[in-house]
């Protein structure tokens, strides 16, 4: 019990249902959504798709900045003790991760919608989903008192396993069979 007489686990539950939230609702707008329209088009890149590509590997980047920094932070790196600047890495990493996303998840929400025409873009778009509201529900636990000390470590895993699944059904994918390209 913490000091307010809340369960641990109970502080949880609000950043977990609207986390639950974003992630279904993401997914039945994107069902619903009819696909098609405009595309995300950067003017470095040669298409829409090249686009996401490099944004999503620079997110997977930073997201493995955001792991580094983590262990460090929760004194899983033997022999390096964190540093004044470690919190700050960790947290404008994330950020810089985030941001990058969204251009992703609007080109994919509003160009393709949810796909599930074989087993890769079926997880890819719940892995989209998924993403999304592991995401809502790690920002929503952070500021929290008397978080379980294994909560944000395990939003955090949820988050960076969840983008690390949408990169490989996506980027790696585009990278192997079409060839690095910008």
């Amino acid at each position: 019990m913490t000091d307010t007489g809340t369960r641990p686990t109970a502080i949880l539950l609000t950043p977990l249902l609207a986390g639950g939230a974003v992630a279904i609702t993401l997914g039945v707008y994107a069902r619903l959504h009819p696909p098609g329209g405009a595309g995300v088009h950067l003017a470095v890149f040669s298409s829409p798709l090249t686009a996401k590509v490099w944004l999503a590997t620079g997110a997977l980047l930073f997201a493995l900045v955001q792991v580094g920094s983590a262990a460090v932070l929760y004194g899983r790196v033997p022999g390096v003790p964190p540093a004044r600047w470690t919190g700050s890495l960790h947290r404008w990493s994330g950020r810089v991760a985030f941001l990058l996303t969204v251009p992703v998840a609007v080109h994919c929400l509003y160009v393709l919608g949810l796909q599930g025409g074989s087993p890769r873009t079926l997880i890819h778009s719940l892995a989209g989903c998924l993403f999304f509201g592991a995401f809502t529900a790690k920002m929503l636990a952070l500021p929290r008192p008397g978080l379980p000390w294994w909560a944000l470590p395990l939003l955090g895993g949820v988050v960076f396993t969840t983008l690390t699944a949408l990169w490989l059904t996506s980027s790696l994918w585009f990278l192997v069979t079409a060839g690095p390209r910008i």
